[in-house]
């Protein structure tokens, strides 16, 4: 594989790209800070396929990202392979306001052709090609320049390696006939709605108590006054106020700024300073959340009880022998929390629907109605049918 120069012009990206486009696939990553900011600062990219690699500068003076961008999300003909790169795609997205496609995971593709829930790609590497990757660099400062040559092929790595692993698991997708099983889960890593921020919807997020139309209102009118005080000044949400602070907020209004000092998670200096008036602002302005806003009651069926949480472990036991199994992870059949429901009764489930149900669920399902029963083989747990007795 020929490893490119970092590339710092247009024209010698837009070559690249050109060479990339004719091909099947591209892997991709990035490298990026984001501790102290609100957007993402995009530091380096890598990109390449089974013949050539290259890294990326978007920060050269003058480099137009364009051909690059255009690859990723204008290209339909080249699969775009990430590892874990929900927060490439993020980038992406700001960059342009759409997503690549089409999309390949392969942390989530590992999760249908072996029991790792979330395998990180130092131990991809290891797993597919049995090399140990040089972590050193990891926690690098990568908006720093000039890069240094450690670094580069540090990064580079990101793409060679998958470039070699890819095929490979591909491979065994289709030897295992489960590519289909992952078609969801790529077409919810593309969906552009995971990354789009609309300060309106951002209260939905945190986590609050209660159905109150009032407290609802307050709270969704200051997480939208929150994000817009974070993207102003380009930092974290969490530096203008923490998820719980603000929840307390709506639930607990103060009367008066000097109020706010007597507020946990606030400085003294909110009860007189522009922000602290700002925030006075919004509560005040803010309107109780409308009927049709109001979030979906949780369809959990019935309380437990001591019984359903029995059943629940026993589902929980039975995930784990299925996934053992047929050599999957868990986490891609299902969650704890859809086995709770469907102990309380709840059939209306992802779990009870497509290859999911024919995977596990018609099992599931067949344990809680009492048709289905562990046993002991040869020293190891399975489940066997019960037949059903007339009278």
């Amino acid at each position: 594989m020929k490893i490119h120069d970092l590339i710092t012009t247009t024209d010698k990206l837009a070559e690249l790209c050109e060479r990339l486009g004719k091909g099947d696939f591209v892997c991709v990553d990035t490298e990026f800070m984001r501790e102290n900011t609100y957007w993402p600062e995009l530091c380096l990219i890598q990109i390449g396929d089974e013949n050539e690699a290259a890294a990326i500068d978007p920060l050269a003076d003058g480099i137009d990202l364009k051909p690059l961008l255009d690859l990723l999300t204008e290209n339909e003909d080249v699969l775009k392979v990430f590892h874990a790169g929900s927060q490439d795609v993020e980038i992406f997205y700001n960059l342009t306001g759409k997503t690549p496609h089409p999309i390949f995971d392969t942390q989530i593709a590992m999760m249908a052709i072996s029991q790792s829930e979330q395998i990180g790609y130092a131990n991809l590497v290891e797993h597919w090609l049995d090399k140990t990757i040089d972590k050193g660099a990891r926690f690098t400062d990568w908006s720093r320049r000039p890069l240094t040559d450690r670094q580069l092929e540090y990064a580079i790595g990101d793409v060679t390696y998958l470039a070699t692993i890819f095929p490979k698991i591909l491979k065994k997708l289709i030897k295992t006939d489960r590519g289909a099983w992952l078609n969801a889960e790529m077409d919810k890593l593309a969906d552009p709605e995971n990354y789009a921020i609309e300060p309106d919807k951002s209260w939905k997020r945190i986590r609050a108590q209660g159905r109150n139309p009032q407290v609802l209102g307050r709270l969704k009118a200051l997480a939208a006054w929150r994000e817009g005080e974070a993207q102003h000044k380009n930092i974290p949400r969490g530096r203008i106020m923490r998820d719980e602070t603000l929840a307390d907020i709506a639930a607990h209004p103060p009367k008066k700024q000097g109020d706010l000092a007597k507020v946990r998670g606030l400085s003294n200096a909110w009860k007189d300073n522009e922000i602290g008036n700002r925030l006075m602002e919004v509560l005040e302005e803010a309107e109780p959340l409308p009927s049709n806003e109001m979030p979906e009651r949780n369809n959990r069926g019935a309380p437990l009880g001591k019984e359903g949480a029995l059943v629940a472990d026993l589902l929980k036991l039975l995930l784990k022998i299925r996934a053992r199994e047929i050599d999957v992870a868990s986490r891609l059949l299902t969650k704890s929390d859809e086995l709770e429901q469907l102990a309380a009764g709840v059939r209306d489930l992802p779990i009870l629907q497509g290859w999911r149900r024919e995977v596990f669920g018609r099992d599931a399902l067949d344990l809680v109605e009492g048709k289905l029963a562990f046993a002991v083989e040869k020293g190891r747990l399975k489940m066997t049918h019960i037949d059903e007795v007339e009278g």
